[in-house]
């Protein structure tokens, strides 16, 4: 019954496509789907007959859909009706969690970046720590979902993570959960200019962002003299919030394009006219927690010319998920990889990350140091227009003097920015 029940479904989905495929082909197709349909209930049934132990079904078919999700790439996954609705709340409500975007690298779970100003943030978790315990159960070979179910929970909860890190030895974080707030953006003034702060990317942000500018340009009279943008560590979020925020500071063209495998669902996003800070200079600060819609941003603005970029090469997720509900949630949700993106100038930067005008890094760097990126993810898509990540040149790197104390990046981005607006003061002359 429950293979019939499978191999019905794939035969909807088969003949869903029948007008792409020859008649032929298509019936070739089919049999080589059904064969292997036939093998997966020839091993649930032999798995059903004869483990040690009585199974539960409805997990061991849930773990190999997760299993075939995960195969894809790294950000393609299923979500159980239990993640959906926690995925649902973080991008539209507050949770009770530790605030870090994970990952799964090497059967380990891999933090992509900590937000700012949580349990994770304050404790010191950097991109590539991965977490191998979570309240002294071993984690290692599990599923980033399974992995985020663990670490959230009740606001207030205390939770032990256990952490690995290249070139020290394990260590036990214990920490206290708590709200994971919905704002995103932030702003204050820093050396006579601007300074915003955007985290992430959730149904507010784009929102968010506009109040800010508002009250930024009540701080100044009405007269913003320039901004400086920090993305760092921003792991990304919604599309349509990435494209409200470059809109916010361009007036009219492209800000990005989205292919996907049916070139008629290929879109292109445009921002409308008006620009809230007037033109005045922008310098975006990246780093290689810097992924996804943070990506579109300083992509867009970069080949626009409207901002320019300092910090480190940003991690590089040049790919668009869709959630897809299965039953109206119900049953949970795939979350698939559709397409791609591409910068106004038609660049994927896929695997490859966006570089940034000046390189500075906000730490010295060792000759022998693992930089973590897209590309280092097991199953990683591959750059579709042939580019590759370029190797960081550490000669080209300016790095902090030893001893230094302070946020390096963001020192020599307001100087960046001085720079920037004195020079656009001269040509107003």
């Amino acid at each position: 019954m429950r293979l019939n029940f499978i191999a019905a479904a794939v035969a909807f989905a088969l003949g869903a496509g029948a007008l792409a495929v020859s008649a032929e082909g298509l019936q070739s197709n089919r049999e080589d789907t059904y064969r292997h349909l036939e093998l997966f209930g020839d091993v649930l049934s032999r798995v059903e007959a004869d483990y040690v132990t009585d199974i539960d079904d409805a997990a061991l078919i849930e773990a190999a859909i997760e299993g075939m999700l995960e195969s894809l790439d790294p950000h393609s996954s299923y979500l159980s009706p239990d993640n959906f609705q926690d995925m649902q709340v973080s991008t539209r409500g507050e949770y009770g969690g530790l605030g870090m975007e994970i990952t799964t690298r090497d059967d380990l779970i891999t933090v992509v970046s900590p937000y700012e100003d949580t349990p994770a943030g304050r404790a010191g978790i950097q991109p590539g720590d991965q977490i191998i315990a979570v309240d002294g159960e071993s984690i290692v070979g599990f599923s980033t979902d399974e992995a985020v179910e663990l670490m959230r929970g009740p606001v207030g909860a205390p939770v032990t993570i256990t952490v690995t890190r290249e070139g020290e030895d394990e260590f036990d974080l214990n920490l206290v959960r708590e709200t994971i707030p919905l704002r995103t953006v932030a702003w204050r003034e820093e050396e006579g200019f601007g300074y915003l702060r955007i985290a992430g990317f959730n149904e507010h942000t784009t929102e968010s962002l506009h109040e800010a500018i508002a009250e930024m340009r009540d701080a100044f009279n009405g007269n913003i003299p320039g901004v400086v943008v920090d993305l760092r560590y921003n792991p990304g979020g919604l599309l349509d919030q990435a494209i409200g925020v470059t809109d916010t500071f361009l007036d009219g063209g492209e800000i990005v394009t989205t292919r996907y495998r049916n070139p008629g669902e290929n879109q292109r996003y445009n921002a409308r006219p008006g620009d809230m800070i007037d033109n005045a200079p922008i310098v975006i600060l990246i780093n290689e927690g810097s992924a996804s819609a943070s990506e579109i941003v300083a992509g867009a603005l970069q080949d626009r010319q409207r901002a320019t970029l300092v910090g480190m090469t940003s991690f590089g997720k040049g790919s668009v998920q869709t959630i897809i509900p299965l039953r109206g949630g119900r049953d949970g949700a795939l979350r698939l990889t559709t397409g791609r993106y591409y910068t106004p100038s038609g660049r994927s930067i896929q695997a490859t990350g966006i570089v940034p005008d000046w390189m500075i890094s906000h730490r010295i760097i060792e000759a022998d140091e693992e930089r973590y990126s897209e590309a280092s993810l097991d199953g990683a898509l591959e750059n579709d227009t042939g580019n590759a990540r370029e190797d960081e040149n550490l000669a080209a790197i300016e790095m902090p003097p030893e001893n230094h104390e302070g946020d390096y990046q963001l020192e020599r981005a307001l100087q960046v920015l001085a720079g920037l607006a004195e020079s656009e003061q001269a040509a107003l002359q």
